[in-house]
C-alpha cells in the first residue's frame, strides 16, 4: 500500500485511503484529533495487534472510495475549504438545532429514570455553543486567509501573524469537541437504547451517532489535510 507503513500517522492513512475511516471507526482508533499518532502506537493504545490491523486495512483499502470522499491531498485548498463549508458546516447548522430540540425533549421526558440524560443534555449544549462560533471564525477569518495564501506570490501580512496561530486555536477547539463527543458516547452506552426507549429516544441516539461520525470526517479534513497544507504553503511563500 504505497509508501505508508506502521510509522505513518493515522491521519496520513485516511488522507490517502478515505475508505479506511469506517474500519478505524469500528476499531475505535481516533483518526481526526488523534490523527497525528503513528498507526502502530494507535493500535497499541487500543490493545490491538498492529500487524493484524494492517492486514485488515489492506483489505479495506480495496473497497471503492466513496464518491463524496474526494482526493483532498491534491485538491486546491480553496476547494477543500468550500467542501468543508458546504458539507460539514451546512450539516451542523441544520443538525445542531434539530438535534438539540430532541435532546432537550428526551432529557425532560426520560431524565427521571435515566439521570445520565441530564449530562448528555449539558454536554450537547456546551458542544453546540462552541461549534457555532468555531464555524464562524473559520468562515470569516481562517478560511479566507487560506484562500488568500493560495492566490499569493509572497507571504501575506495577516493581522493575526502567521496562519498557524488561528489553526492552533481551531485544533484546540477540535479537541474540546472530541472530548464532548466521547463523553456522550460513554453516557449513552455506545448509543444503545434502553428496552423502553421511545422513537424519539432512539432518534436522539441515532442523531448523536451520525453527529460523531460526521465530526470525525470534518476534523480529519481540517487537522490532517487542510491545516498542514496551509502551514506548508505559508512557509514556502515566506522563503520566496
Amino acid at each position: 500500500m504505497n509508501s505508508l507503513n506502521l510509522q505513518s500517522t493515522v491521519g496520513q492513512w485516511v488522507a490517502q485511503h478515505p475508505q479506511l475511516s469506517r474500519l478505524f471507526e469500528s476499531l475505535k482508533i481516533d483518526y481526526c484529533c488523534g490523527g497525528g499518532v503513528a498507526l502502530e502506537d494507535a493500535c497499541r493504545g487500543r490493545n490491538l495487534d498492529p500487524e493484524q490491523v494492517l492486514r485488515q486495512m489492506e483489505e479495506a483499502a480495496q473497497t471503492p472510495v466513496p464518491e463524496d470522499a474526494g482526493d483532498w491531498t491534491n485538491a486546491s485548498l480553496a476547494a477543500l475549504c468550500d467542501n468543508i463549508e458546504q458539507t460539514h458546516h451546512a450539516y451542523l447548522k441544520t443538525e445542531l438545532p434539530r438535534l438539540g430540540a430532541i435532546v432537550d425533549k428526551v432529557a425532560q421526558v426520560h431524565g427521571a429514570n435515566h439521570s445520565e440524560l441530564r449530562e448528555v443534555q449539558t454536554t450537547f449544549v456546551a458542544l453546540r455553543n462552541e461549534l457555532e462560533p468555531h464555524m464562524f471564525k473559520e468562515e470569516r477569518i481562517l478560511f479566507p486567509a487560506i484562500r488568500q495564501l493560495e492566490q499569493a506570490s509572497s507571504q501575506p501580512a495577516f493581522p493575526f501573524g502567521t496562519v498557524a496561530n488561528p489553526i492552533r486555536m481551531m485544533e484546540f477547539e477540535h479537541d474540546h469537541a472530541g472530548d464532548a463527543l466521547d463523553r456522550m458516547r460513554v453516557l449513552t452506552h455506545e448509543y444503545q437504547p434502553p428496552a423502553e426507549a421511545c422513537n424519539t429516544y432512539r432518534a436522539m441516539l441515532e442523531g448523536l451517532r451520525e453527529l460523531e461520525q460526521n465530526m470525525h470526517i470534518h476534523v480529519h479534513k481540517e487537522n490532517n489535510i487542510l491545516f498542514p497544507r496551509a502551514i506548508e504553503l505559508e512557509a514556502s511563500l515566506a522563503a520566496v
